[in-house]
């Protein structure tokens, strides 16, 4: 008797492409939010939104540009290391590859920047919350999408040609939910 249910391996959820895809994904959410951050930042500087986070102008113009210019960092990882801008959700191996990659990617990140950056300064806590926002909306929202994405792109073509961009957005608005 010849049984090869001890064989089984994992190499249909290695698609390099499709990792590099997620993470660039993550990154590209969490840079385009530290990025509106920063904005609010200098605006509270200007004196054009109500004074909520900084207690004077100098504190507030100085963390903003630092904070926009950590999200530009951020935000040119993928184009300048992964360069994949497409989303393969056609089979279900490439939807079960996506999925535990976001949850994955998610996880790691939520552990690391909660354990990385302290919560002495308010902005440092906001930090922290931004990445926390991420990570629940990659965690609960972007699994549902890819789910509902790979059984609608069979009818309809159109979304399987910019997939990526709409769980780029999708994951961008569904970060509002968890701030």
């Amino acid at each position: 008797m010849n049984n090869d249910f001890g064989k089984l391996s994992f190499n249909f959820l290695i698609n390099k492409k499709q990792i590099f895809s997620v993470v660039s994904l993550y990154i590209f959410s969490f840079g385009t939010t530290m990025l509106g951050f920063g904005v609010y930042l200098n605006l509270e500087a200007l004196g054009i939104v109500e004074k909520n986070i900084v207690s004077w102008s100098g504190q507030g113009l100085l963390w903003g540009i630092v904070t926009i210019c950590i999200s530009l960092f951020f935000l040119f990882i993928p184009i300048e290391f992964f360069r994949n801008f497409s989303l393969i959700n056609r089979s279900f191996n490439d939807l079960l590859t996506n999925i535990i990659t976001v949850l994955a990617v998610s996880i790691f990140f939520l552990l690391f920047t909660q354990l990385i950056i302290s919560n002495e300064n308010l902005i440092l806590r906001e930090y922290q919350l931004i990445s926390r926002s991420v990570s629940f909306s990659g965690l609960i929202t972007i699994p549902l999408l890819l789910f509902v994405l790979h059984n609608i792109t069979k009818n309809i073509n159109l979304l399987s040609k910019y997939s990526y961009s709409l769980v780029l957005f999708v994951w961008i608005l569904s970060i509002q939910i968890f701030l």
